[in-house]
């Protein structure tokens, strides 16, 4: 199996390459839109802004080539909110696979924004990739989140309701950070390796 992890600009490069090299996977990090097209899995992860992360896209000529992909591709963090079709941070156009905009968080109620640390999910959906997964814990920092929808397949808390883990279609998307969250994050990853596609 072929795994392409595609070069946004993120600082969570590697340890994301080295949760998968833990599962037993070769992973390539690439702006190379042959490499990405003919991977077997393609993984988006992100940290930081989204008007960057989709510059980076743009300058490596990547958005039309993420919005035709066939197989399983997951968003991590910043990956999963540029799946979705705008955002507030900066008004940013994504890359619109799934028909939301991205809002940042409140302050409100002495809520600490970004939202940082650990959360326990709650799975709203029996799709086989979380499955069994509600209550377990998984590692966040973001201060922007997605609404729910037909495309949530998790959610958790901080202040309201968010989307915690989407899918449309053959892409999927996690707001936390799984190579961070210990054997529940290595057990979701391992779930989307082994996707039916």
């Amino acid at each position: 199996m072929t795994i392409a992890v595609v070069d946004s600009g993120g600082a969570n490069i590697a340890s994301v390459l080295h949760a998968l090299r833990r599962l037993g996977a070769e992973p390539v990090f690439t702006s190379d839109a042959r490499a990405i097209q003919s991977a077997d899995r393609v993984l988006l992860p992100g940290v930081g802004a989204a008007a960057r992360a989709m510059a980076k896209l743009r300058q490596h000529d990547l958005v039309s080539t993420l919005r035709a992909l066939q197989q399983p591709v997951f968003g991590i963090c910043l990956g999963m909110q540029l799946l979705f079709q705008s955002t507030d941070e900066g008004e940013s156009e994504l890359l619109g696979m799934i028909p939301a905009h991205v809002e940042r968080l409140d302050h409100k109620d002495g809520l600490r924004v970004p939202h940082m640390g650990w959360n326990s999910i709650r799975t709203v959906s029996n799709y086989k990739l979380c499955d069994g997964m509600s209550g377990m814990w998984f590692y966040f920092v973001h201060s922007y989140a997605a609404p729910t929808g037909d495309w949530t397949l998790a959610t958790t808390e901080h202040g309201r309701s968010f989307s915690a883990i989407v899918r449309s279609g053959n892409y999927f998307g996690a707001q936390f950070h799984p190579e961070r969250s210990a054997a529940p994050g290595a057990a979701l990853l391992k779930r989307f390796l082994d996707l039916d596609p």
